[in-house]
């Protein structure tokens, strides 16, 4: 949407994220960001990226995040089950309901590709919202394409629609740019966030944080 002029004169400040469904501090940054565009005036459009954080999960078999962050991260169990205590803690300050002891880690690009067809169709942030509460909060299976569309018919998106496309492997190639473009920015973690082309914010940052990138984006335009 580079360059589109808008009734307020001027186009919209352009925010491109890279983050992963079943990243609790790319939940957490989406809730801050929400905070700081709250508080910006001018007009904005934000996009969202895939990034996976364990492209090699399966998508048939889901497992405990416990168990995941144990065999697969190498974690001490108890030592990931208070890092995730600490994140729960510090989302419920923004609204947010982790629950860790039922999220199912599965492979996350299916669920990308979901996020890439509700963005075709005007509905990408309230897909990824739901995406995020899904995995962390509700238990789902988020690679299941029944569950997958379900949540697209939760944000008003036709499930039929969705599902079809799922099954077609529509978006695929979508969720390899960005994971390729990530590459090329060198990002390494999630979240990341580029403000207007330009500026970057790594992490789930405090609202200031995001509103400064913000405005010196404006500023300097």
């Amino acid at each position: 949407m580079a360059g589109e002029v808008f009734g307020r004169g001027a186009a919209p400040v352009t925010i491109d994220v890279w983050s992963d469904v079943m990243c609790p501090f790319c939940y957490m940054g989406d809730a801050l960001l929400g905070q700081a565009l709250e508080r910006f005036p001018h007009e904005t459009v934000t996009r969202y990226h895939a990034f996976q954080l364990m492209p090699d999960l399966p998508s048939d078999k889901p497992a405990n995040v416990l168990d995941i962050l144990e065999k697969e991260k190498g974690f001490p169990r108890e030592q990931a089950a208070a890092m995730n205590a600490q994140v729960a803690e510090r989302g419920k300050t923004l609204g947010l309901d982790y629950r860790f002891d039922t999220a199912l880690a599965v492979n996350t690009r299916d669920a990308h590709r979901l996020s890439h067809f509700a963005a075709e169709h005007g509905s990408q942030t309230d897909v990824v919202h739901r995406l995020f509460k899904a995995f962390f909060t509700d238990g789902l299976n988020v690679a299941d394409h029944d569950v997958l569309a379900d949540l697209a018919a939760d944000t008003g998106l036709d499930r039929a629609a969705a599902l079809t496309a799922l099954k077609n492997g529509d978006y695929d190639d979508a969720v390899d740019a960005d994971i390729r473009q990530a590459r090329e920015l060198r990002v390494t973690g999630v979240p990341f966030f580029v403000i207007d082309g330009k500026y970057g914010v790594s992490g789930a940052q405090p609202v200031e944080a995001f509103l400064q990138a913000l405005d010196t984006a404006w500023s300097n335009r």
